[in-house]
């Protein structure tokens, strides 16, 4: 079992906030060149709508359930009964 600080909580949040980020990024886009409408300048690769506050918002919510399980292992002790042999033993 281990106590978790606010600071430490943080920390944690924000390790799978970003890792949540790039997982949640790739979805629902559309190129440019695939809606057809190419902006001079810019690659055709480029997003046409990347809907970014939106992406942001699921992010934040997918991320906190995420944090949720986490923390949840971490306080239980539930990780401390598993006899993995690359794990180390965590006290009870």
């Amino acid at each position: 079992m281990i106590e978790i600080s606010f600071i430490f909580g943080c920390a944690i949040y924000g390790i799978v906030w970003f890792i949540t980020l790039f997982m949640v990024l790739p979805f629902g886009v559309v190129t440019q060149q695939e809606s057809g409408d190419v902006v001079r300048g810019s690659t055709e690769s480029a997003p046409s709508q990347p809907r970014i506050l939106r992406k942001l918002l699921i992010t934040t919510l997918l991320s906190a359930v995420i944090y949720t399980g986490v923390y949840y292992l971490l306080t239980t002790g539930v990780l401390a009964n598993l006899d993995l042999p690359f794990l180390p033993k965590l006290p009870s």
